[in-house]
């Protein structure tokens, strides 16, 4: 290679790194104002996605669950939560943000756009549960067959399944999980489900068991003032 041909080599290989560093930066989300333990409003960083949140609005007490569509042990507890988040629907509010680890599951990304996408169109929720309850059923499809099941479920819904398509891989709904992602990684979320009650991580053998999940719910009610469900 003569100087002219290793000049051309040089400049080219610095701008091609130059611009791989501009969108490395610009897809980097930085949380580091953000109160993590506060539920999150629609913002460009977000996709202008809010937290998602079941059961009393605005409640003085937060059980925020980070979690994985395809990961096994939060599918075997899926049940056992949504169960005692209705419990405590008038008394509770309960936050489910995305943390899909996709070197560990595949299909955990796509299946967090699907409830992300139905959630664009008021039905979040009902995906959400519909995707954990048939999580033997798309974990190991691939391309067309995962994206026509999850079709085959928004449908279900009422859902207008071309918006539906739209949305599952759109900027908004990227931008939506990277969002969530950042919050968990800024709290060194390294497993899934991980649960955080009112700002404290609660260790397994608590969120595990149906009793004590609820007996430290029961505490931090009864700190704040409300009033155990019948």
């Amino acid at each position: 290679m003569n100087k002219i041909s290793w000049t051309i080599f040089i400049v080219f290989t610095v701008g091609v790194l130059a611009v791989l560093i501009i969108f490395s930066g610009n897809s980097q989300i930085d949380v580091s104002k953000v109160n993590v333990n506060a539920v999150q409003a629609a913002s460009k960083q977000n996709g202008n996605i809010a937290d998602h949140i079941s059961g009393k609005l605005g409640s003085k007490v937060t059980l925020i669950e980070y979690g994985d569509f395809q990961c096994p042990g939060c599918g075997s507890e899926h049940l056992h939560i949504k169960a005692i988040t209705e419990q405590y629907a008038d008394q509770l509010q309960f936050v489910f943000r995305n943390f899909p680890l996709v070197s560990l599951h595949p299909n955990a990304k796509a299946a967090t756009g699907a409830t992300e996408a139905a959630g664009l169109q008021g039905k979040y929720w009902d995906m959400h549960n519909k995707i954990y309850e048939s999580q033997s059923d798309w974990e190991n499809l691939t391309g067309t067959d995962r994206t026509n099941l999850f079709v085959s479920y928004a449908k279900a819904l009422g859902l207008n399944t071309t918006k539906f398509n739209t949305d599952l891989s759109s900027t908004a709904v990227n931008d939506k999980i990277s969002y969530d992602q950042a919050l968990g990684n800024k709290i060194g979320i390294n497993e899934t489900p991980t649960f955080y009650l009112d700002g404290v991580k609660l260790d397994s053998k608590v969120w595990s068991n149906d009793t004590k999940l609820k007996d430290a719910i029961n505490t931090e009610l009864k700190k704040a003032g409300i009033a155990l469900p019948n």
